[in-house]
């Protein structure tokens, strides 16, 4: 029986802080600007150029100075979470009208099953729809790649910047996809395209070449090679599967007290309560944590958070104990308070702590998951006795 060719959307939100930062001050709109840095300073480093700005040869990772340098006049804009957080929210929130099968790969970017939604609608109508949606409703330009697998959908968003919607097939990967540069290819990092490069490998096409496969091989292993090359080809996941990840960013614990209470030994003491809470359920659920922070609402119900952000992930209770307790004693300033709190964010699952989650590292899990239960149904089909829901029998 054919398998059903999917319908996977990429869609990427463009120079996503650069347009928070137009929706907060409209006046920045068509202007040269940067987030991130301090342009009194002239110190620090460039995390999102506008486009105008990017046209005149700054882009991110660039130091503030190097920018200023190309164009004085440059605006540097602070970093604002709180409110790339907000947009982040709505722009999900919205492609859930569209799908209940989405990856969140980063805080601006989806990966979205648009395979049953296209029976009723064309999917460059839908993209259309989604993209024009997001702009008119939310200020957010977006572009969006359309194609058969992840990877290829994720390469064909990458195509037309900004606003752009591509659409990227199996029988386009020669004309589309192969003449672009070898850094362009998803996965394939600074340091490896110089090398690759060096060897005479300068498009992506070049890489799929089987004259240059030996000399591939004494950069990169053979099973990154193979990865690269199923992935190129249009032979990788075109399975989203949104529970993969789906653990808590945050977990927290508060309560409200019975009266305005401003005992610093009482309040810290319910607040180590709270923490005893959260950290039990990080412990059980395996998780660790990279920032803890206190909550703290006074008598008029204004609320107060503050927090630590630990040098790594931790479940260690004693740092975060040692955190909250320097929280409070910094900002508590005796007054009578109604709520008091604790929370654990930033949170990974412990097992996947050093593990870096992208298309590669997606597929090579499903891979592993696959090739466990080939193994498992072998040995059921070969003695059909031995193993049952995990339990080995014995005679």
């Amino acid at each position: 029986m054919k398998k059903d060719i999917k319908i996977i959307f990429h869609i990427d939100l463009n120079a996503f802080f650069a347009s928070c930062a137009m929706i907060k001050e409209p006046y920045l709109k068509d202007k040269a600007f940067v987030v991130g840095g301090n342009q009194a300073m002239r110190r620090g480093v460039i995390s999102t150029a506008s486009y105008p700005a990017r046209k005149l040869g700054i882009h991110s990772a660039m130091s503030i100075n190097d920018a200023l340098r190309i164009y004085p006049k440059l605006i540097v804009v602070p970093l604002n979470f709180n409110l790339y957080q907000k947009y982040s929210e709505l722009f999900f929130k919205l492609l859930k009208n569209y799908s209940s099968i989405i990856l969140e790969g980063s805080i601006d970017e989806a990966y979205i099953d648009m395979t049953e939604a296209s029976k009723t609608k064309h999917p460059l109508d839908l993209a259309k729809e989604i993209q024009t949606n997001l702009l008119n409703s939310y200020g957010l330009p977006c572009s969006i790649g359309i194609a058969p697998t992840l990877f290829l959908a994720k390469m064909a968003s990458d195509m037309q910047k900004p606003l752009g919607i591509t659409v990227l097939r199996k029988k386009d990967i020669v004309d589309k996809l192969f003449p672009l540069p070898i850094k362009a290819c998803y996965g394939i990092g600074k340091k490896t395209s110089p090398k690759l490069e060096a060897i005479g490998i300068h498009t992506i096409g070049d890489f799929t070449k089987e004259s240059f496969k030996e000399r591939i091989l004494d950069i990169m292993s053979e099973s990154s090679y193979q990865s690269y090359l199923d992935h190129i080809m249009g032979r990788s996941s075109d399975t989203i599967d949104p529970k993969r990840y789906a653990i808590p960013k945050s977990i927290s614990n508060e309560t409200t007290l019975n009266y305005a209470m401003d005992q610093p030994e009482a309040i810290f003491k319910i607040i180590v309560e709270m923490l005893d809470v959260a950290h039990e359920r990080l412990e059980k659920e395996e998780l660790v944590a990279k920032t803890v922070g206190i909550k703290i609402k006074d008598a008029n119900f204004e609320m107060m958070n503050r927090g630590i952000t630990l040098s790594e992930h931790t479940d260690d209770y004693n740092l975060f104990y040692e955190a909250i307790e320097s929280l409070f004693e910094t900002h508590y300033q005796n007054e009578p308070v109604r709520l008091v709190g604790v929370f654990l964010s930033s949170v990974v699952q412990k097992k996947d702590l050093k593990m870096d989650y992208n298309l590669f590292t997606y597929q090579e899990l499903t891979k592993r998951e696959e090739k466990i239960y080939q193994i498992v149904r072998s040995v059921n089909e070969k003695f059909p006795d031995a193993v049952s829901k995990g339990i080995k029998k014995t005679s």
